[in-house]
């Protein structure tokens, strides 16, 4: 089982790399024709509505989703997660029904192929500079000011540790606060499961949609901070 696994997750890659290849002439002949706001979002669109669920669809992987109906199809989000594989990202995606930017890590942009779309359709930042985490603050805020949802994993990296969740940063909790933006909690309790390292285990994975958090209602960014980790630890134990 172990060796399949690592051989269909050696396929996933490959698949994922070469779809992404395949689709690069399209997205840059989007980006070409239109101006850069409704290139962008038409881009992100096929990404997250088409790619990610063909992807999924060719690997074996099923995403069900609870708890979406609180979700409004005309307000804008700060969007968190938990984040413990490689898959997330294409699962946060599918799981949510609109274009959303994410907050990645400025090592992904020298990824091939995929470093090229991360340049153009994420926000990027490098955690140990504090010049970029301070710009980086000010270009989510002013995109979710655009209209555009935002993506943010709150623990900063990928959780390789034994611990369901790790620490929370302050980012996603204060643009919340800063901009009024109510947050959505995504949490995703078995993905790991289903992808180890290069393994990849076709099934069903499911995501959980936590009722919209509006920022009036806590005192200070750590007490919406905590409160939330606490609903997505609870989420992740039951």
């Amino acid at each position: 089982m172990q060796i399949f696994a690592k051989a269909w997750g050696l396929y996933a890659l490959i698949l994922f790399l070469f779809l992404m290849a395949l689709c690069l002439p399209g997205l840059l002949f989007v980006f070409a024709i239109s101006d850069p706001d409704k290139g962008l979002r038409r881009n992100i669109y096929f990404l997250h509505r088409v790619f990610s669920p063909v992807f999924l669809t060719l690997i074996g992987i099923r995403v069900e989703v609870f708890g979406a109906s609180g979700i409004q199809p005309n307000e804008h989000y700060v969007i968190v997660s938990n984040h413990r594989t490689t898959l997330d990202f294409i699962v946060n995606a599918v799981a949510f029904p609109r274009p959303y930017r994410y907050l990645a890590k400025h090592e992904l942009v020298k990824v091939p192929v995929f470093g090229w779309v991360v340049r153009r359709m994420c926000l990027t930042v490098d955690r140990s500079s504090p010049g970029s985490r301070s710009a980086s603050a000010a270009d989510l805020k002013k995109a979710l000011l655009q209209g555009w949802n935002i993506m943010i994993y709150p623990e900063g990296r990928r959780n390789t540790t034994t611990e369901p969740l790790t620490p929370f940063y302050d980012g996603a909790f204060r643009l919340s606060m800063e901009t009024g933006k109510p947050l959505l909690a995504q949490t995703l309790p078995d993905v790991h499961r289903h992808n180890r390292g290069l393994a990849v285990y076709p099934g069903t994975v499911r995501v959980i949609w936590h009722p919209p958090y509006l920022p009036s209602q806590f005192a200070d960014t750590n007490a919406f901070k905590e409160a939330v980790r606490a609903d997505m630890l609870n989420a992740l134990q039951n």
